[in-house]
């Protein structure tokens, strides 16, 4: 017998970053800092994605004997690291920045 009060979890839906970006009409500027901004993080973000890539893939073929230079992975490891790093201290400067424009008078 099942409780009432328990419900099924449903599966979360896959995220999905695309490299095309919809601009809305607020950051239409002339200057175009909003979109070289927004180009930046994406590339950050993709370098990510890439280099975790490359690290199961050569992971995989180290698992599997295919791998010929095993000082490959270790060094595909660190640039994954290097790249994760990167990503967050822009992230975490972006906050601040965020937060001292918040703390300003106008």
């Amino acid at each position: 017998m099942e409780a009432a009060f328990i419900t099924p979890i449903t599966p979360m839906k896959a995220w999905e970053i695309t490299t095309e970006t919809v601009k809305p009409e607020k950051e239409q500027d002339s200057t175009g800092e909003a979109t070289m901004f927004r180009s930046i993080f994406n590339q950050v973000v993709g370098q990510v994605y890439e280099t975790e890539a490359d690290v199961e893939n050569k992971k995989y073929l180290l698992a599997t004997g295919q791998l010929d230079d095993a000082h490959s992975l270790p060094i595909a490891e660190a640039k994954a690291a290097l790249s994760l790093d990167v990503m967050i201290s822009l992230r975490n400067k972006v906050l601040e920045s965020y937060n001292e424009l918040i703390k300003m008078n106008v």
